[in-house]
């Protein structure tokens, strides 16, 4: 007998999870939540991933695995590498939609980086953004954008930190847009190596 088709796709599952965990923090977050953001019902997310960890844990993989796609992605859609670089920091701005989904974000990394399995998953997609990131220096550095000598490796680490940061102080200061802010700190902090 063949199973029935599933009417919504784990990527709609993530989709809605994410929906959720932006207004709910960790200790708020049920299956219940999720699977009403997903049009589902909890025991159908039961029956397909076994728990809430569970579920958070394929999603945390998810992303660990796309880190380096998205990046690419975005180098694809500009000519400009540091353009592709702006876009992104302008993404990452979207943890920080308010200070209190900062907050929320912030909850879920204290699991990301005390639970070994999820910690597994933040290491990998963490390496896989700098990998990006060394890459989308290394290609604005051939297109002329940044000096011949920019030690890339060492400048993604440094723009990897200041996205991190960014965060934080703006949500300090909440002093227009997050995206407003993150942008202006990359630029600070490609300043002296662009190319005049």
């Amino acid at each position: 007998m063949t199973p029935r088709p599933r009417k919504v796709s784990d990527e709609q599952i993530f989709m809605a999870t994410m929906r959720a965990m932006s207004r709910l923090g960790p200790g708020e977050l049920t299956l219940a939540e999720i699977a009403g953001e997903a049009g589902v019902t909890a025991g159908a997310l039961v029956q397909r991933f076994g728990s809430k960890r569970e579920l958070l844990l394929a999603l945390s993989r998810l992303a660990a695995e796309g880190s380096g796609d998205y990046l690419a992605g975005l180098r694809a859609q500009h000519a400009s590498p540091l353009a592709a670089l702006r876009e992104y920091a302008e993404c990452f701005a979207h943890l920080a939609e308010s200070p209190g989904a900062l907050a929320r974000s912030l909850a879920y990394l204290q699991i990301d980086l005390t639970d070994p399995d999820f910690r597994e998953n933040l290491l990998a997609q963490s390496r896989a953004t700098r990998d990006g990131l060394t890459s989308l220096l290394a290609d604005a550095v051939a297109a002329g954008e940044l000096v011949p000598n920019t030690d890339v490796a060492r400048l993604a680490r440094t723009v990897e930190t200041v996205l991190g940061g960014s965060l934080i102080t703006w949500a300090t200061y909440q002093d227009g847009t997050a995206a407003a802010w993150l942008r202006a700190d990359v630029d600070a902090v490609l300043a002296p190596h662009l190319k005049s």
